[in-house]
């Protein structure tokens, strides 16, 4: 069987989503389509919009056949970490190729990129250590790099979202020297970060997003952007459910922990840096919600990601001690099953027996330092629920099987 692996958030999954699976599995003949999904909390630092049990069944409603969970450790991580996280998941599982999307849509120049960051490594970071000195964010110092190196016109340009993270990808593979083959796929109609939805079939997650929370439309009012099943799946849940999550809700547990926590406490959470945590101490005490407070606190230099992911890590109370334990081998210490149908099933049959690091589906006793990450993020995604309801969320964790879908 022909494995294919996609890295993947679905959140929610759309009809951009379904487009790139589809337009993957045929351009690689796969047999089998493997979803590294991210957990509770994702890339650019913000809680999912549904619980990972929703959007798994999302996947594999979609047309993927095993659907796994990204460590949250590399999940709320800057895309060197998050691709070396996922793509180390799919070399655990014998995926014969990786097919992400992009802007550029071409992979040879991906392969020339690598190439040539490789032989002009030192001077790329000297001119990345002089941008940030001159008081730009990191992704926007690794940008003015590239294009300081000269790069060709014809290579993917650095400076858009989804050509990040395939270069990443692509670098992620060789550095684990894996037998991966990258391919990608040209992102169509929206853009990564577009805010409105037009009258076009095709929206992005972000745009999504904005309509259901900002705006309070309802999963029919955006239908035209998503799959039926995923359309039927979230009126569901918002009939059980009440509301999607998002910071908002987060927002008086951080603003509380924050300010009853030392300073030097916070200096030594994950992300915290610079005396960062003491910009968000001040900031936090004047503001009345996450959209006014994240407003405040942008900077040149630390842009909202940037500062969402030191949220994400204050919320869950990863140190930067317990953030390098979970690192120190710069790979995911287990693979956690979500989902599957009969045909991922099979796959996992095959494989299970020489995959090397442990294949689990619901958090062991002894936990390992990522699982131990896991279960905070867990912990920490569902504290906003009613007390009953928070109680019932975090016994799942522990008791439910994964998602089969026949």
């Amino acid at each position: 069987m022909k494995a294919l692996g996609l890295i993947v958030e679905y959140n929610p999954f759309h009809n951009g989503h379904a487009y790139h699976l589809q337009a993957s599995k045929e351009k690689t003949k796969a047999d089998v389509v493997i979803c590294v999904m991210s957990g509770y909390f994702l890339q650019r630092g913000e809680p999912a919009l549904m619980p990972r049990r929703e959007r798994t069944l999302m996947a594999l409603q979609g047309g993927a056949d095993l659907v796994v969970e990204l460590p949250y450790i590399f999940s709320s991580q800057h895309a060197s970490w998050f691709a070396k996280g996922a793509v180390s998941v799919l070399h655990h599982l014998d995926a014969d190729v990786l097919c992400f999307g992009s802007e550029h849509g071409d992979i040879q120049p991906f392969l020339d990129v690598l190439a040539f960051l490789q032989t002009n490594d030192k001077i790329y970071n000297q001119y990345i250590k002089e941008f940030i000195y001159e008081g730009y964010s990191y992704p926007k110092a690794v940008s003015l790099a590239f294009l300081k190196l000269e790069p060709e016109k014809d290579w993917p340009d650095l400076t858009q979202p989804n050509n990040i993270l395939g270069y990443h990808y692509i670098q992620a593979v060789h550095d684990l020297k894996s037998s991966i083959k990258p391919e990608t796929i040209r992102r169509t109609k929206a853009g990564y970060h577009d805010q409105h939805i037009s009258e076009k079939s095709i929206a992005s997650a972000t745009s999504i997003r904005r309509s259901l929370i900002d705006q309070g439309e309802k999963p029919g009012d955006i239908g035209h952007t998503i799959p039926v099943p995923t359309r039927i799946l979230m009126e569901t849940y918002l009939k059980k459910q009440a509301s999607f999550f998002d910071w908002e809700q987060y927002f008086p547990l951080l603003q509380a922990k924050t300010l009853t926590l030392s300073p030097s406490y916070l200096e030594q959470i994950y992300e915290a840096e610079e005396g960062l945590e003491h910009r968000f101490q001040s900031f936090i005490k004047t503001h009345d919600s996450f959209q006014s407070f994240m407003s405040a606190l942008k900077t040149k230099r630390y842009t909202w990601t940037r500062l969402q992911r030191l949220a994400v890590q204050t919320l869950t109370g990863t140190t930067k001690t317990e953030a390098n334990e979970a690192l120190l081998t710069s790979q995911a210490d287990h693979i956690r099953i979500l989902g599957m149908n009969k045909t991922g099933q099979s796959y996992l049959n095959r494989i299970k027996k020489h995959v090397d690091i442990p294949l689990i589906t619901n958090l062991p006793k002894q936990k390992t330092p990522q699982q131990k990450l896991d279960e905070r993020a867990a912990l920490a995604y569902y504290s906003p629920l009613p007390p009953n309801k928070r109680n019932t969320k975090w016994k799942e964790e522990y008791q439910l099987p994964p998602v089969f879908f026949s």
